[in-house]
C-alpha cells in the first residue's frame, strides 16, 4: 500500500524504467478522396464520357446519310458530339441535311444530357429507382446545380428536372402551334422538330433541324415564333437560383444580390447587343437592310439574346460589317448566369468586376453593389476567371492563326469565342478548318463548358491555410 505521506510533504513520482520505451502510435488514415475523384474531375469524367458514346455512334454508317455502309469521318462525328454536350451548336456539316433520323436522335440526347448535366440527369434516375445519394453526389450536385446549400438538394434536384421537361413541352407545343401548317409535314414529324427546336432553344444549344434552313433564317418573317424561341432562351440562361428567386419575392429590392447583379446585367447587355447590331445592320442589305424599321428592332433584339448564349440565327452573321463582328464576342464571352446551360464566364462575374472598378474609381476600399459588399475573395476569383478565360482565347487564336492561313482573322476570332462561349454563334468558319483547327475548337468548346475557373480547381493544388500574412507594400498602379 502507496503511503500517502505527511502533510506538508512533496511528493514526487517518477516513472519506472520499464515504462521508459517508446510507444507507436497508429494514425488513421485520411479519409480525404483523392482529386482525381474531386467535383471537377468528375464533371470533366461525365462530359468526356458522354463525348465518347456520342462521337462513336455518329461515326456509325446509320448515323448518317452518304449511303449505306458508309461511316462518318470521324473529326466530323466527334466535333459534332462535342458541340452537342457542350450545347454549342458549332457544325462543321448541315444537321438537317447530313445527319440521318438516328444521328438526329443522337444529337438530341447529347444535347438533351449536356444542358441539365449528364450528372444530373443520372443522379435523377438514381433517385427515381431509390437509391441513396451519397454526401460526396451531392457536393457535386450543389456544384452543377449552382445552390449554395447541400440541406433539401434532392428536393431542389427534382424540381429542377421535372420543372426543365414541363418547359421542354410547353415549347415544344408553342413552336408546334406556329410550325403547324409552314413545314408541310406531317404531325409526328412537326411534333419531333417543334421538341427539337424547343430543347435546343431552352439548352440554348444552337442546333436546328427545320427543313432548307441554316438555323432560323428562313423564319425571320414569324416574329412569334422568334419569341417564343427568345423567351426559352432568356429563361435557360438565367439559371435556376436566379428564377426561383424572381419568382418567390417578385420586387427588386427582396432579390438578393445574385439576383439583382444577374437581372441588371443581363439586361443591359440585351439593350446594349440589340442598339449595336440596329445601328451596325441597319442599312446592310445582307441582314437587317431589307426589313422594316420595327422587324429590325425586334430582330436586334432577338439576335442580342440568341448571340450572346444561344447561337440560333435568322440572319446571316456571315455578312455581317466590322462593328458586329468587334462586339458580339464580347457578349459571348460574357454568357449566361452561373448555374444555368449557358456557357461564358458568367454574367455576374462580369457584374462584379464592374462593381470592383465602380468602387474603386469611388475611393471605396471595399467592392460595393446595391448596398451590400462583395467578399473580397469572390472578387479575385472573378477576376481570375475573366484573366483565365482571356488567356485561352489568346492562345486558341495564336494557334488558329498558325494553322488556319487562309481564314480572315475577325471570321476566326468570332467563331473561336463563340466556340468557347459555348455559343455557337458563327460566320461559317467551323466547316473551312483544317483536322488542327477543328481539335482547337473542340478543346474550346469542352473547358468553355466545364468553365475556366472549374479547370483551373482541377489542376491547382489542395487549398492551403495560412495562419500568417505579409507586411502589406504599395506598388504604383495606373
Amino acid at each position: 500500500m502507496e503511503s500517502q505521506g505527511r502533510m506538508g510533504d512533496r511528493i514526487v513520482r517518477r516513472p519506472r524504467r520499464r515504462e521508459l520505451v517508446p510507444v507507436a502510435a497508429e494514425s488513421p488514415p485520411d479519409r480525404r478522396p483523392a482529386r482525381i475523384l474531386s467535383p471537377a474531375f468528375i464533371l470533366f469524367y461525365s462530359f468526356a464520357a458522354l463525348v465518347t458514346v456520342g462521337g462513336v455512334l455518329l461515326l456509325l454508317p446509320v448515323s448518317n446519310n452518304l449511303g449505306a455502309g458508309t461511316f462518318t469521318p470521324i473529326e466530323v462525328a466527334f466535333f459534332t458530339s462535342v458541340s452537342a454536350v457542350t450545347v454549342t451548336g458549332h457544325v462543321v456539316v448541315n444537321t438537317g441535311e447530313y445527319w440521318s433520323d438516328f444521328g438526329h436522335v443522337v444529337i438530341f440526347t447529347l444535347m438533351l444530357l449536356g444542358g441539365l448535366g449528364f450528372t444530373t440527369m443520372a443522379t435523377f434516375f438514381l433517385i427515381m429507382i431509390g437509391q441513396r445519394i451519397t454526401l460526396p453526389e451531392r457536393m457535386l450536385m450543389r456544384d452543377t446545380i449552382g445552390v449554395e446549400h447541400l440541406g433539401g438538394i434532392i428536393h431542389v434536384l427534382r424540381n429542377i428536372v421535372f420543372i426543365v421537361l414541363s418547359l421542354y413541352f410547353l415549347g415544344m407545343a408553342l413552336i408546334w402551334w406556329q410550325l403547324r401548317n409552314e413545314l408541310g409535314l406531317s404531325l409526328p414529324e412537326t411534333l419531333w422538330h417543334s421538341a427539337f427546336l424547343s430543347v435546343s432553344s431552352f439548352n440554348n444549344a444552337g442546333f436546328s433541324i427545320l427543313p432548307n434552313a441554316g438555323s432560323l433564317e428562313n423564319f425571320a418573317g414569324f416574329p412569334v415564333l422568334l419569341a417564343i424561341v427568345m423567351a426559352l432562351i432568356i429563361i435557360g440562361s438565367i439559371g435556376w437560383t436566379t428564377l426561383v428567386d424572381v419568382i418567390r419575392q417578385r420586387r427588386f429590392s427582396r432579390f438578393t444580390l445574385d439576383t439583382k447583379l444577374v437581372v441588371v446585367a443581363s439586361m443591359f447587355l440585351w439593350i446594349l447587343g440589340g442598339l449595336i447590331l440596329f445601328t451596325a445592320e441597319f442599312d446592310n442589305p445582307a441582314t437587317l437592310g431589307s426589313y422594316s424599321v420595327s422587324d429590325k428592332g425586334f430582330l436586334s433584339l432577338f439576335h442580342s439574346v440568341s448571340g450572346r448564349t444561344a447561337g440560333l440565327t435568322a440572319l446571316d452573321f456571315s455578312s455581317a460589317r466590322e462593328l458586329t463582328m468587334l462586339f458580339y464576342p464580347f457578349l459571348m464571352f460574357v454568357g449566361g448566369a452561373a448555374g444555368s446551360v449557358a456557357g461564358g464566364i458568367k454574367v455576374a462575374t462580369l457584374a462584379v468586376i464592374i462593381a470592383a472598378v465602380i468602387s474603386s474609381i469611388r475611393g471605396r476600399s471595399e467592392v460595393e453593389a446595391f448596398g451590400r459588399e462583395v467578399p473580397h475573395f469572390q472578387v479575385h476569383r472573378a477576376v481570375s476567371v475573366a484573366a483565365l478565360g482571356m488567356a485561352f482565347i489568346f492562345l486558341a487564336s495564336l494557334t488558329l492563326v498558325l494553322t488556319e492561313e487562309g481564314i480572315n482573322f475577325l471570321r476566326l476570332y468570332f467563331d473561336t469565342v463563340s466556340a468557347f462561349g459555348t455559343t455557337g454563334l458563327s460566320t461559317g468558319v467551323p466547316p473551312e478548318l483544317s483536322l488542327a483547327g477543328k481539335i482547337v475548337f473542340m478543346v474550346a468548346m469542352f473547358l468553355g463548358r466545364l468553365g475556366p475557373l472549374t479547370m483551373a480547381l482541377a489542376l491547382a493544388p489542395g487549398e492551403e491555410s495560412t495562419e500568417y500574412r505579409y507586411v502589406q507594400e504599395r506598388v504604383k498602379i495606373g
